[in-house]
């Protein structure tokens, strides 16, 4: 697929095009938490009421996955949503591309999952994390260690796979309607507006399936096996 003209173009850095986007981005999201972080105060404002509302309800959401872990991971999975989220939307600006659909960036934040969900588990069953793999039936345990290592594995390629089947499916649907309003004149130029709103909609449902499953398999690696 012919790569999207860019602002700055990728070729110009020497970079794919994602890994221009991806740091593109990452150096946003600093800039802006450098610039907002010391406006916040004890008496908040208008922009920092919604700000605390959306945190505030992005926390409770996540508590009753992770229960009294949710403050532990909350920083991880917050970040993983939100940054999934701005990758997903950037095709929706003009000369701009997902960093998302391409499967080496998707694939890249589920092994970051798999490491750390195993990392902790370890962490706080050390040996005992063994039995999470080993079922309810003692005599089927070898049985049941095989299925669990391929399932967890298995976790890695459904999070990279279906954010990225569905961020590149969505980034094709809007250049074919883009190509179609440029071949017809501006014509067009309404029939993309409910696509781009479904493109919106998308953005933010894989974002959150993708951190929803990151902190199951956090909550599920922590929890004590019975």
């Amino acid at each position: 697929m012919k790569e999207p003209i860019l602002l700055l173009p990728p070729h110009t850095l020497g970079l794919p095009h994602h890994i221009t986007y991806t740091w593109l981005l990452m150096l946003i999201l600093l800039i802006v938490g450098i610039v907002v972080r010391p406006r916040l105060q004890m008496v908040p404002g208008k922009f920092q009421v919604i700000l605390e509302t959306v945190v505030g309800g992005i926390y409770d959401f996540f508590h009753d996955v992770l229960g009294h872990e949710t403050r532990r991971f909350y920083p991880l999975i917050a970040t993983l949503g939100i940054y999934i989220f701005l990758c997903n939307v950037m095709s929706l600006i003009p000369l701009f591309d997902s960093p998302t659909n391409v499967l080496n960036t998707t694939l890249a934040m589920a092994i970051l999952v798999f490491v750390y969900y195993n990392y902790v588990g370890i962490k706080k069953h050390g040996f005992g994390y063994i039995k999470h793999f080993l079922g309810p039936i003692p005599w089927l345990a070898p049985l049941f260690l095989v299925v669990e290592i391929i399932s967890h594995f298995s976790r890695m390629l459904s999070l990279s796979f279906r954010l990225f089947g569905n961020i590149r499916g969505k980034d094709i649907l809007l250049g074919v309607l883009f190509f179609l309003v440029v071949l017809s004149k501006g014509i067009l130029f309404l029939v993309p507006l409910p696509i781009f709103v479904l493109g919106l909609f998308v953005s933010f449902i894989q974002a959150l399936i993708f951190a929803l499953l990151s902190a199951m398999y956090l909550a599920g690696a922590v929890e004590e096996e019975h």
